[in-house]
């Protein structure tokens, strides 16, 4: 039987870790795999002959780091990390969800006004997203059911 997906996005603030918690918490409730994204759009470069310090390879590697100090050496997930560039954040998760059966986003990214309640990334996979979209907000990623099953059996989460 296949196994499910969860795909989660990315961008280095405190509440992607959170959503990529709470992602690993819900795929080993569903015996899923998760699927780690982060896009990101660049500029042209203003002077002549400058290298772009942000490869796809430099990125990749970026959110592997991300993912491995967000969730430690474990292994019973299958944890996939993807790194694109050239793509609104919004569209990459969009798209690299068409096959997931969840969609997992912090409440607020990196960028963007502190005053908005949703940030526009959200927004647009809330209404764009092939499937159920999960916004985890700051400070409840530690309140998935699994921690909760964890901290009863006397487990670290």
């Amino acid at each position: 039987m296949p196994r499910g997906l969860i795909v989660v996005g990315v961008d280095g603030s405190e509440n992607s870790r959170q959503a990529l918690r709470w992602a690993l918490d819900e795929a080993r409730l569903r015996q899923a795999q998760v699927r780690v994204v982060h896009a990101w759009w660049m500029y042209p470069m203003l002077a002549d002959g400058m290298d772009d310090p942000h490869s796809i390879s430099d990125a990749s590697g970026a959110v592997q780091k991300f993912v491995t100090e967000t969730l430690g050496e474990q292994d019973d997930v299958e944890v996939e990390t993807v790194a694109g560039q050239g793509q609104q954040a919004s569209a990459a998760l969009v798209g690299g969800a068409k096959d997931a059966e969840l969609l997992v986003v912090g409440s607020r990214g990196a960028g963007g006004f502190s005053s908005l309640l949703l940030g526009s990334v959200n927004q647009q996979c809330a209404q764009h997203a092939p499937c159920p979209v999960a916004i985890v907000r700051r400070g409840l990623a530690d309140s998935h059911p699994q921690h909760d099953a964890r901290a009863e059996a006397g487990e670290e989460p």
